[in-house]
């Protein structure tokens, strides 16, 4: 980052309807002992330590260099290299690099329905409004993609805006899932039996011999890999079995009958019925061209 960028975007009608659009995205350099915010933003977005703003979209802001505070009326939180500020419509608030250091910032402001239903996730729609994630390529990226796709405003750029914007929340989510494993062996057990679920998607398998087997109690392994995966390692190991009756389906001419024993189902019948519960058809319909 060489220089500082921000563009403030009127959306369309179409834009609205798809359901999340950009309101405006940038970055800025803030040295140390200088004036901020910069003046030069509109008055709907330009704001004094004083007084503070209202917004009526959301906003992320993510501190790449340096530090500072940020004050709403949940309290007052330290900002740092890393911190993501979530900033919600109608939400009081106020922030400011120290003067000492000043900061390096990204942001995009966002609206939307869609937009709405995501913000309502868990970590999203907590009482601390400041995600520490540290300094992560993954979303520089996804930021500078934006910024790109902004300055040139080429027909359509707002849908493909509004997919960086969903990946970016997603690795938020990611990263922050990831704190509780970092460095921990019971990461590498779930990677490890991932790998085996996944190789043997046949075979039955007892989670409980495979906890003892990895010298982990079962109900501390099935609740670490649900938070890992998001799901339990039975459900897990369902998926697998219909990812890969699946593409029998489409890749061979194996009968349901074959498929089913070949992913270790013992019933034709139960098989058939998860199928359908998972994908919506019965097996002979999903395959059909």
């Amino acid at each position: 980052m060489t220089s500082d960028f921000f563009k403030y975007l009127t959306p369309g009608d179409d834009d609205k309807r798809w359901g999340l659009y950009l309101t405006v995205a940038g970055r800025g350099i803030v040295r140390p002992n200088e004036v901020y915010p910069n003046p030069e933003h509109p008055s709907g977005y330009f704001f004094t330590w004083e007084k503070g703003r209202i917004l009526n979209e959301y906003q992320l802001v993510y501190i790449t260099k340096g530090s500072g505070v940020f004050e709403c009326e949940k309290g007052q939180f330290p900002l740092k290299k890393g911190s993501v500020v979530l900033l919600r419509p109608g939400l009081w608030h106020r922030y400011k690099p120290t003067m000492e250091t000043g900061w390096n910032e990204q942001y995009v402001g966002f609206n939307g329905k869609i937009a709405h239903h995501f913000l309502k996730y868990p970590l999203f729609s907590g009482n601390n409004p400041i995600i520490d994630i540290g300094i992560r390529e993954d979303i520089l990226s996804s930021c500078f993609k934006i910024y790109d796709l902004i300055t040139h405003e080429k027909p359509g750029f707002q849908k493909i805006a509004s997919g960086m914007l969903v990946e970016l929340l997603g690795y938020i989510i990611s990263f922050e899932n990831q704190k509780e494993f970092s460095g921990k062996k019971i990461e590498t057990i779930i990677e490890e039996v991932r790998y085996s679920i996944r190789n043997e998607v046949e075979k039955n398998l007892d989670w409980e011999k495979i906890a003892v087997e990895y010298n982990v109690g079962y109900s501390y392994f099935r609740k670490m890999f649900r938070k890992y995966t998001g799901m339990s390692p039975h459900q897990y190991h369902l998926e697998l079995k219909i990812l890969r009756a699946k593409e029998l389906l489409v890749s061979t001419d194996k009968s349901v009958k074959e498929i089913c024993f070949e992913t270790g189902f013992h019933s034709e019948h139960y098989f058939s019925r998860l199928f359908k519960e998972k994908t919506g058809f019965n097996p002979s319909d999903y395959r059909m061209p």
